[in-house]
């Protein structure tokens, strides 16, 4: 467990809450992300830990273990207590249907303030890897003292490194400030923008991770998406009942698909981000594993093929090979490309079409569901 000095945790330690978003399928790292056993719960990196324990760990110096709340799918419960078994019932969230991050939001967000009015809130993907803990505390240390006194929006922004397609920016204002005024948002630019903006020097990346109290949340909710706020507004009556899991069911069946950067964040006028300049990866896609693998995450090869498995290369440049250890595969011939796989998929791809996976995932569900 990493030791922070009781002196830097904020005064008010029992009111920080965190919500830890598991219920994606990851599809883009199909074929080891399926349907049945998404990315979240594995130990994608070799390392001892699955995704989801690891982003659990960050946060132990940050806030009580009763006080983690995990939202996914109604399907993966199982594995979130299997992997968590700290967690009660109460702080596993079931989603019966997937509607984006909006309403699982407001849905933890409501049941959070009904136990604790004066919540202080991290909402957290479960699938980033961020190696340095003690600078990523000290960025949420300071998020959460922001929003302990003022009802705003904090999201945290990440230094870019190179002018990634795959992430969203955003525009900051001012120079000194640890807690900047958000200007604009600006998701997945084509690659001559996402340049701009990283010469720039006005943008950051966003990590998707935000920080807010319960009534601001709960309050910019109800001014950008009014239906959705009353929607869990009825529903608090049955929280921590055994009437919870069939409101739950009916607020879902109300709620429109909505994600909660477009609904909230870009409309609010109360938006801030913290600045950090940590490494950071969210893992969504074969180049962000390739790219951590190679910072020293796991075997590369004389040829600069990251090797995942028990393989064999021969005149095979930069490829990216994660295929199961007990079978040998053997590479001749192939540079820069995806060669995965797991359970009963095989996956070949080139790394430059890499954001087609996740379409083909969507075409593999006409061979059988068993295939995603």
């Amino acid at each position: 467990m990493n030791q922070n000095p009781v002196s830097e945790l904020p005064q008010n330690h029992q009111n920080n809450f965190v919500i830890i978003m598991a219920g994606g399928v990851g599809s883009r790292l199909w074929p080891f992300s399926r349907t049945s056993y998404p990315k979240q719960f594995h130990d994608i990196l070799e390392v001892g830990e699955t995704l989801i324990q690891a982003t659990a760990r960050r946060f132990e110096n940050i806030c009580p273990k009763e006080n983690i709340f995990v939202i996914t799918n109604k399907d993966y419960q199982n594995l979130v207590k299997e992997q968590l078994p700290f967690l009660s019932d109460d702080q596993v969230l079931l989603e019966p249907i997937k509607r984006n991050t909006a309403p699982c939001i407001a849905y933890a967000s409501h049941k959070i303030a009904v136990k604790n009015p004066q919540a202080n809130i991290i909402v957290s993907p479960a699938d980033h890897i961020i190696n340095d803990v003690e600078a990523f505390e000290k960025a949420m240390l300071k998020a959460l003292n922001a929003t302990a006194s003022k009802d705003i929006l904090v999201t945290l922004g990440i230094k870019p490194t190179r002018p990634d397609t795959g992430y969203g920016y955003i525009q900051f204002e001012g120079e000194k400030e640890e807690v900047r005024k958000v200007k604009t948002f600006t998701e997945k630019p084509l690659l001559p923008m996402a340049q701009q903006f990283v010469d720039s020097g006005e943008f950051v990346w966003n990590a998707g991770i935000f920080v807010w109290n319960a009534r601001a949340i709960i309050e910019a909710i109800k001014n950008n998406l009014p239906d959705l706020h009353e929607i869990f507004v009825d529903a608090e009556k049955d929280f921590y009942s055994d009437g919870e899991e069939m409101a739950i069911k009916k607020a879902y069946s109300l709620c429109k698909s909505i994600s909660i950067d477009y609904g909230v964040m870009e409309k609010a006028e109360n938006v801030y981000v913290v600045m950090t300049d940590f490494e950071w990866s969210d893992l969504g896609t074969w180049k962000s594993l390739d790219n951590e693998i190679r910072k020293g995450q796991g075997s590369v090869d004389e040829n600069q093929n990251v090797i995942l498995g028990n393989a064999l290369t021969y005149s095979a440049y930069n490829n990216i090979i994660k295929t199961p250890k007990e079978k040998l595969v053997v590479v001749q011939g192939l540079s820069d490309y995806i060669i995965a796989e797991y359970d009963n998929v095989l996956l070949i791809c080139r790394k430059e079409d890499e954001q087609k996976v996740k379409e083909l995932f969507n075409e593999a569900k006409v061979k059988g569901e068993e295939y995603i």
